[in-house]
């Protein structure tokens, strides 16, 4: 049962493919109304599978797989629950901390806690680590090797002379992350295997808005987001006017990315030169996409799309002279006794004037 309860436990604190990886985030911002005061999220791999509030009566549960952990272990899931709760009165105690060593406003930042743990089930190392950020902002982190905390902000200094000097709570800190994190990563993976091992590819496609513009390469519905994505000349990865953007997830809980190639200053004849690689990074599978304005996607139209001018002036012209037709038509029709006057256009359209008589 006590393992039952630590397996749990860490997804208060904290997965998938050669390195899986396990994550809890606790946020507490008192004094907004549109953000929860205090909330746990818990994801493997960037996908979020459980996610509660302060104030709600249940935790919400993403997957059926978790659902049916949660099923079989019911009463350490209630512990778990009460657990992640309880967790917040230590961040208050923490944010009190900071307010008061670093001279702000009382509830004034908003504290946020990462803690995780990487595994490769090859080698069976494991990397653990916790993350405290303020505003958004990294602000102090645990080396689990020397059992000290590293300050990322000067203002963190009072607080780190504080919190090395809890060696207790930091030797524990350590045996949670190498030992008991990774227990319970491999009980989720467990559980979720069909679901956090698999392997999706993606769709690659190349955008452009303009010609001048960048050429995108942009890769979507894969998973898990452990990937790379870079652009080769000549069969070597180059960086010098390539842009990568971040990985994001989709609605569906699959990723995507991009990277940007500088097209300007390469010659049309060297665009065969250049591809772009997708690869899940502990595979050596690529999916390679060759820089081919054929194959670009854009919603732009060529000069050569369009019309040419004589075409588009007789087809004015055509449109031009129907109207004049069907309007003089119509008016004749409609008017049996009238006078008519007609004057050229200056598209040699003749448009005709119809109006009754005076008796």
């Amino acid at each position: 049962m006590m393992k039952g309860i630590i397996t749990l436990l860490l997804l208060c604190h904290a997965a998938t493919a050669m390195k899986y990886n396990m994550e809890i985030d606790h946020l507490l911002c008192t004094g907004s109304p549109n953000v929860p005061e205090y909330a746990v999220m818990a994801d493997v791999e960037g996908v979020l599978v459980f996610y509660t509030e302060v104030n709600a009566t249940t935790a919400k549960v993403r997957h059926d797989w978790m659902r049916e952990l949660i099923k079989e272990n019911k009463n350490v899931w209630e512990l778990f629950k009460q657990h992640c709760l309880d967790y917040r009165h230590i961040l208050k105690d923490e944010t009190d901390s900071f307010n008061k060593d670093t001279g702000q406003a009382e509830d004034a930042p908003i504290i946020q806690q990462i803690a995780g743990c990487d595994w490769d089930n090859e080698t069976d190392k494991v990397n653990g680590y916790v993350v405290v950020g303020v505003n958004g902002e990294d602000f102090i982190s645990f080396d689990m090797d020397t059992k000290t905390w590293i300050i990322s902000d000067a203002k963190a200094e009072a607080i780190k002379k504080q919190m090395d000097a809890d060696e207790v709570r930091n030797a524990l800190l350590k045996l949670y992350l190498t030992t008991e994190c990774p227990m319970g990563l491999k009980t989720l993976l467990t559980y979720g295997k069909s679901y956090l091992t698999r392997k999706d590819p993606p769709s690659v496609s190349l955008l452009q808005r303009t010609p001048s513009s960048p050429v995108t390469c942009h890769a979507t519905g894969f998973y898990p987001n452990r990937a790379l994505l870079f652009w080769r000349r000549d069969g070597e990865e180059i960086h010098e006017g390539v842009e990568h953007g971040e990985i994001l997830l989709n609605h569906d809980e699959s990723f995507q990315m991009s990277v940007h190639l500088n097209v300007s200053s390469i010659s049309a004849e060297d665009w065969k030169r250049y591809d772009c690689v997708f690869q899940f990074s502990d595979v050596g599978n690529n999916i390679t996409t060759r820089l081919d304005k054929e194959v670009i996607r854009t919603n732009r139209v060529s000069p050569s799309e369009f019309p040419s001018g004589a075409v588009i002036g007789a087809v004015v012209g055509l449109l031009l002279l129907l109207l004049c037709i069907t309007g003089f038509f119509i008016w004749r029709k409609n008017n049996h006794d009238t006078s008519c006057v007609s004057t050229p256009s200056s598209s040699n359209c003749v448009f005709v004037f119809c109006r009754k008589q005076q008796l």
